[in-house]
């Protein structure tokens, strides 16, 4: 149902600080139908967007301003929009720091002075007070879009190869520096896409594929990923093909090398979960690649190594994971014997092997714990950690000595500990220092019963001595898939939130990895909808447990995240206020038909087969949109390089959703333009679409914002 309104602007402004959610109407513009049918196992299904999954045409781009102008033009009548953004900008601005990790001579570290759109690599010799700039990717475009991704250091340290996206896209082209001079090499490697840079002697492995042609690089569906090998300058046509699986080209390769460049693995899979992993013995010339197991049932990856020692993290017969030994003489998976074995309590996440010490990270209730081990296997120590948090680092080699990693919890940014490898001795290097008091905060963890019972822990931050009594605005997060895990971390943009009393909450809802495999499993394929029930169930808890009320609740999430959001949202719109669907997977009928959503279907199931058919329509955020129905505030918000979940997804459930949206509650959708998914988006851009998020958020919970 679409709204007409006109109303002076003059007076709103006048009147701005009496604004209501009812004085702001919107005029959505028209989106074209077309008369577009698919069937499905005898169901035939209406797609009357299709056509703005043409990301190129010019009708799509026309489209794109139209709704963005739309957006803009409500947000713009929120009077303290630009004092959140003020706000934001002040929190944001100040020193950033990372773990340093040791390259050959120089340390390495990155940086960010406060408002710098890119992290910025700088170098020293002792970690004292000279330094210097060694890469400073916000050089390379003036608006900030071109982000650093994938990097490494030959094993001489004398040179580094780096990836960079291109406004959000995750396409990457890889170049070569120079150490000691700075220069760069001739060469650029295009066409790669989720890749490390492996360092074999005088060059490195990679993956990419193999276009001619830029057409279509953002939706097409992505085939023939291929590992290959770069000498050192050389152009990419004379590359050596390694690694290829003709007959599967919906098939990831991913290589991994040994610190010591004598072990060469590939791993190959079908998607996002579950590897074929092969092994080379690059000692021996006459070697070949050996299959070291022959299914996709569980992950395999490998770690590291101790000479003929090979270390391999898995979830074969350990839902909660451990590392396996593997001889080089006798690589197989079958044969292999257990070197750290699963813990029943915790799930095990990383692994780092430095010196003679082997430093692993594990998962208890959603938050990390840290222990040193001695090389055969027996636990030695606990790291202390300051509060129920997480951690990043521990970089180094087999002659380390000393190593550093960061600490980071829902109330405090990034610290920065250096810990000795011998008398296990943590001491603070370098502490962040915001114009936030978290001393005025807490965060707690509670569990909740979800629909079957099952019990799911949730964390909550906000301001101590909350009362409860229903009135405080609340922002539930959640995410729910692909084994990934939210842990506690510290996030600028949640702070005007904070000091407006909201709360900040955290559901570890299935489909995470918040317990292992297990814990993954009971949220994909035909589980599916337990992630949704979680989350429902979560918003239920805090309703009924006083924190809030269905008036004051915002449900967010992006990607997989945004998944969640739509299917909430489209199942129970009566217990939200506001909804905010980001970058999110909505049509889960063609989904695996761009770019490498293919990949997804271990985790989701295809609408190729008929019981996935039967299960996707029951949820899929777009197909479910009901005529004549109330839904919250919603603002969608997405960008147009997202080559990951592309934006149509958000154009096609947008257009529908306005379509058949009943009352007054505004459905907007907000398109970045040249960004994408999200990784690498400039600093000016996340505080402006935060800005708008928070506006969004809190004018359509009748809050107000003090400065």
């Amino acid at each position: 149902m679409r709204v007409y309104f006109f109303f002076s602007f003059t007076f709103l402004m006048a009147c701005n600080s009496k604004l209501t959610t009812s004085d702001i109407k919107v005029d959505y513009p028209e989106t074209q139908k077309i008369d577009q049918k698919d069937e499905y196992f005898g169901v035939e299904i209406a797609d009357p967007y299709r056509w703005l999954e043409n990301d190129t045409s010019d009708q799509t781009a026309e489209w794109v301003k139209t709704q963005n102008k739309c957006t803009d033009g409500y947000l713009s009548q929120i009077p303290f929009k630009s004092d959140i953004a003020a706000r934001l900008e002040k929190l944001w601005n100040y020193p950033k720091s990372y773990a340093p990790f040791k390259r050959g001579e120089y340390y390495y570290y990155f940086k960010n002075d406060g408002l710098q759109n890119q992290n910025v690599l700088y170098r020293s010799s002792d970690l004292g007070q000279q330094e210097e700039l060694f890469l400073d990717p916000n050089t390379l475009k003036e608006d900030g879009t071109a982000a650093l991704g994938s990097y490494s250091f030959s094993k001489d340290a004398q040179y580094f190869a780096y990836a960079i996206n291109d406004a959000g896209s995750d396409w990457q082209t890889i170049y070569i520096k120079d150490v000691k001079t700075g220069e760069l090499l001739e060469e650029q490697l295009k066409w790669a896409k989720f890749t490390g840079m492996m360092w074999k002697g005088q060059g490195f492995y990679y993956s990419k594929y193999d276009i001619d042609d830029q057409k279509g690089d953002l939706s097409t569906q992505n085939q023939g990923m291929k590992v290959y090998y770069h000498a050192l300058n050389t152009t990419q046509s004379e590359d050596v093909l390694i690694f290829e699986k003709p007959e599967t080209p919906l098939h990831y390769l991913f290589s991994s090398i040994s610190k010591d460049e004598q072990h060469l693995f590939i791993n190959e899979s079908k998607g996002t979960s579950g590897e074929k992993l092969y092994y080379k013995n690059l000692k021996d010339r006459s070697s070949t690649f050996t299959a070291l197991n022959n299914d996709f049932d569980n992950d395999h990856y490998f770690v590291g190594n101790d000479q003929d020692r090979l270390f391999v993290y898995t979830n074969l017969n350990a839902p909660n994971y451990k590392i396996i030994e593997l001889s080089a003489k006798d690589p197989s998976i079958e044969h292999a014997k257990d070197f750290i074995v699963q813990d029943q309590e915790m799930v095990l996440k990383s692994f780092e092997l430095l010196s003679d010490k082997v430093i692993l990270t594990y998962m208890k209730d959603a938050h990390q714990k840290v222990f040193v081990h001695d090389l055969s296997g027996k636990r030695l120590h606990e790291i202390q950690l300051p509060a129920p948090g997480s951690v990043w680092g521990f970089d180094g080699d087999q002659s380390s000595e000393e190593t550093y990693f960061s600490f980071s919890s829902f109330l405090y940014p990034l610290n920065i500990y250096k810990f000795n490898l011998t008398s296990f001795q943590s001491d603070l290097y370098k502490q962040a220092k915001i114009d936030f008091e978290a001393s005025n905060y807490q965060t707690t963890q509670v569990f909740y019963k979800s629909k079957d019972g099952t019990e799911v822990p949730m964390f909550l931050t906000h301001k101590k001595g909350l009362q409860l009594d229903g009135t405080n605005p609340t922002y539930l997060y959640g995410y729910g898939g692909f084994n990934i895990s939210i842990t506690p971390s510290f996030k600028v943009t949640m702070l005007p939130f904070l000091e407006q009393g909201g709360i900040y909450a955290v559901a570890n809802i299935r489909g995470g990895g918040e317990y292992g495999e297990k814990w993954h499993k009971q949220g994909m394929l035909l589980n599916k909808q337990n992630v949704f029930d979680d989350f429902i169930y979560a918003a239920e808890y805090l309703i009924d447990q006083k924190y809030t009320s269905t008036e004051k609740l915002a449900i967010s999430g992006r990607s997989n995240g945004g998944l969640l959001v739509g299917a909430c949202m489209t199942q129970r719109p009566d217990l939200f206020a506001v909804a905010l669907p980001g970058v999110g997977v909505l049509d889960m009928l063609r989904y695996h038909k761009f770019t490498v959503g293919w990949g997804w279907a271990v985790e989701y199931g295809s609408s190729d087969e008929r019981e996935h058919f039967e299960n996707l329509i029951q949820y899929s955020p777009l197909h479910n949109i009901k005529d004549s129905m109330s839904y919250p505030a919603t603002l969608v918000t997405t960008a147009d390089h997202d080559d990951r979940v592309v934006p149509a997804h958000s154009f096609k459930f947008i257009s529908e959703l306005q379509s058949k949206q009943t009352g007054l509650n505004p459905c907007l959708i907000r398109i970045d333009i040249n960004a994408g998914h999200g990784a690498g988006k400039p600093t000016e851009m996340i505080i402006d679409e935060w800005a708008d998020i928070w506006a969004f958020t809190l004018f359509n919970m009748n809050e107000t914002y003090a400065k």
